[in-house]
């Protein structure tokens, strides 16, 4: 287990005074085998109605409705979390539902097959062109060629950080051939979805300095196998089912899991976002 501190500071500056609509922040962790939260405090520059509730796919979620007008608007959220890993040297996948192409139980389909679509239209077929090319045999486990995939693009395709809003679209980051975290998991989640995968674009923070996607939110792929339940996998940084992977949402599109969403209503102006995260581990006393 590891206990890490969680300081996200999220600030929007207007070029004018406006006034705020309903607001939707996803910057709290659920309560699960995985993570466990000690401590949670979220400030925001303006007061207003606040409700917690939890959405369709068990996301914790503040609605929030900033009163009056303001030029800036600054949300500060800290945690204090433990965090337990699932390492994958314990994994067995001898289900013979985990072997390509992968097959789900009846049961499980009806609730997987929302994340079984695709969102997007494949108009050329590059996607599946692209995945499907990655295949090497029939009843190739699961595992090993998701493994595989996710070590493919961090390998292959150039990181690049964006603060700019908005995703790059599957086709796009092929074409490029670059991206930031969201474009590189929402490639995996989408191109998966083309073979049957259940998938979810998962919203939440990375444990290192070292790793691409530090000192912000960061995007990665969760994807459901029989037997083995939803597993991480983080093409970014090439990593899966990793203790320095801190989920906070998961979705099934990437406009749904936005750390923070809202109105705003009036002419702003010039709008600057600056969003800045620290990760820290906290060292625990010795057992006496």
């Amino acid at each position: 287990m590891t206990r890490l501190t969680i300081l996200h500071e999220t600030r929007y500056s207007y070029e004018r005074p406006v006034g705020f609509g309903a607001h939707r922040l996803l910057l709290r962790p659920r309560d699960s085998h995985a993570i466990r939260v000690i401590e949670a405090s979220l400030s925001i520059s303006s007061p207003g109605e606040m409700r917690w509730v939890f959405d369709p796919l068990g996301n914790c979620v503040c609605l929030f409705t900033p009163e009056g007008q303001a030029d800036h608007l600054h949300i500060t959220n800290r945690l204090v979390i433990d965090r337990y890993p699932a390492p994958l040297a314990y994994l067995k996948a001898d289900n013979p539902h985990t072997a390509m192409p992968i097959a789900y139980p009846v049961e499980d389909r009806v609730v997987l097959s929302p994340f079984i679509t695709p969102v997007l239209e494949d108009r050329d077929g590059s996607v599946f062109r692209w995945v499907a090319g990655h295949l090497r045999s029939h009843g190739e486990p699961a595992l090993d060629f998701l493994l595989r995939l996710n070590r493919t693009i961090h390998d292959q395709f150039t990181y690049h950080a964006r603060h700019e809003e908005g995703v790059q679209t599957p086709a796009e980051t092929l074409r490029l051939g670059s991206g930031t975290c969201r474009d590189f998991a929402w490639l995996m989640v989408e191109s998966l979805r083309w073979l049957g995968y259940a998938t979810l674009f998962v919203s939440g923070y990375v444990n290192s300095g070292a790793m691409r996607g530090a000192g912000a939110t960061h995007a990665w792929c969760e994807v459901f196998l029989p037997g083995l339940g939803w597993m991480e996998f983080d093409p970014t940084n090439g990593i899966a089912e990793s203790v320095d992977l801190i989920r906070i949402a998961a979705s099934r599109r990437p406009q749904e899991a936005a750390p923070v969403s809202g109105i705003v209503m009036g002419d702003p102006g010039a709008t600057r976002l600056d969003v800045h995260v620290d990760v820290g581990q906290l060292v625990l006393p010795a057992a006496a």
